[in-house]
């Protein structure tokens, strides 16, 4: 299977769209996004994390549904959330009204017993946990290296679960008293407004969903994701999501053999298979929101851009030149996206260089997620620099090679050339040239 996507990938991306019609260019993108997104489902990634989001699911949907409901229930609204379980389960057919109802009692029981001190922190570490889970896979997505620090997690987490389901139920209610609305209801009767607006309401809840699928690709990932971005991979999970929902509950109700196979354990399987879909689901359009920012990457996937060494030397001393420069401005927020975007690079390729300069003290990361030098920049020469990504690399010989003669002075006199004129300039210095040349150019 891996050959014949990697034939396919070799056709789609051999063909040159420059010049061609926007239509067939169109479809040749549509295939390339096709194609990427299918070799990233077999590499098998993407189906273990969201066989593992069903798991977390499972632990933490009961604590997490509490807790919103429990904040919810403040504006005596929760009722209105209600209804969304039972549509989410829609796709199982009446077994997903009895699972609804379950899990509604669940946190009915949960709500009106006293919770203790640990219950109530057991209950908000479960909440929590699952959007950790959530974050640590968009984050794989997005290639991001590092996840937000403990603080901004907690913080962040909590607005999304203490605000995030006020905002939904008011959203949800919002539509429901539009629809009740005189005027609204006056429209209906006058056709073509009657038809137009009954229609509305049917899509109504999937642009919901789009929304907050928009909403989970702007924001879960450790990165700074365009709206056009995650717009995008938002409207394609909305629409797979609705399309699977419906293909699921045809299959449901034409399989018979299904419950004569699993018996009472029928409800538990499909509703299993339908968590995984959806997650899947969410995955895919994570996967395509990030190609949509990145379309340079579609053809290399989830492999790592290999760099040439004196590009790799290129890069870092180019790092270590903007975040010297933003140090000095007092710029706190110089993060790894600010410095790709600056270099014009995918910050994936900028990785693994950054990850040496880390290792080697030379650069390291605030509060804020911004990187600054690791230590003052007058003490940080140019060679110490380039010695932190040539460490790196080697295949782990049990002994080093053998060189010929000629070969070791040539690669010597090399390096000391190299030396002699990296060795004695510190960064503050190299800083400084640029200062004085746009002084001589003034």
């Amino acid at each position: 299977m891996k050959t014949l996507t990697d034939t396919i990938g070799q056709v789609l991306w051999r063909r040159d769209l420059s010049g061609r019609p926007w239509p067939e260019r169109l479809a040749w993108t549509m295939a390339r996004y096709l194609h990427a997104v299918l070799r990233d489902l077999l590499v098998g990634q993407l189906t273990l994390r969201a066989m593992s989001l069903v798991y977390t699911t499972l632990l933490s949907a009961v604590p997490l549904l509490a807790l919103s409901f429990s904040v919810i229930k403040v504006f005596g609204v929760h009722n209105r959330l209600q209804p969304q379980l039972y549509r989410l389960m829609e796709p199982l057919g009446p077994r997903g009204v009895e699972i609804t109802d379950w899990v509604v009692r669940a946190i009915d029981n949960l709500e009106g017993g006293v919770l203790g001190t640990v219950s109530l922190v057991f209950l908000v570490y479960t909440a929590i946990a699952m959007v950790e889970k959530v974050e640590s896979t968009f984050n794989y997505i997005w290639r991001v290296a590092r996840p937000r620090n403990l603080a901004r997690r907690v913080s962040e987490y909590l607005s999304v679960l203490l605000i995030g389901p006020v905002v939904m139920t008011f959203a949800l209610g919002l539509i429901a008293s539009i629809g009740a609305n005189s005027v609204v209801q006056t429209l209906k009767a006058i056709e073509p407004f009657g038809a137009a607006i009954v229609s509305l309401g049917q899509v109504l809840p999937y642009i919901l969903i789009i929304a907050v699928f928009t909403f989970l690709y702007k924001f879960m990932p450790n990165s700074a994701v365009r709206s056009g971005a995650a717009l995008t991979g938002g409207v394609v999970a909305g629409m797979l999501w609705a399309f699977a929902g419906s293909v699921f509950a045809s299959v449901l109700a034409m399989s018979s053999s299904r419950q004569a196979i699993y018996s009472t354990f029928a409800v538990a399987i499909s509703a299993l298979i339908w968590l995984y879909v959806s997650w899947l689901i969410l995955l895919i359009g994570a996967q395509i929101a990030f190609y949509a920012q990145h379309p340079v990457l579609l053809r290399l996937g989830q492999q790592e851009p290999r760099l040439a060494n004196e590009l790799r030397e290129r890069i870092a001393l180019n790092i270590m030149y903007l975040v010297g420069m933003a140090f000095r401005r007092g710029d706190i927020h110089c993060s790894i996206d600010r410095v790709s975007g600056a270099m014009g690079m995918p910050s994936l390729a900028l990785a693994p260089v950054l990850a040496a300069l880390e290792t080697a003290g030379l650069v390291s990361a605030n509060d804020q997620a911004g990187l600054m030098p690791g230590r003052e920049m007058t003490r940080i020469t140019l060679a110490e620099i380039l010695a932190a990504v040539r460490a790196g690399g080697d295949t782990g010989a049990l002994q080093g090679p053998v060189w010929a003669g000629p070969v070791d002075r040539v690669a010597k006199e090399v390096q000391a050339a190299i030396e002699q004129r990296t060795a004695t300039m510190s960064l503050s210095a190299f800083l400084d040239q640029d200062v004085v040349a746009d002084r001589q150019g003034d």
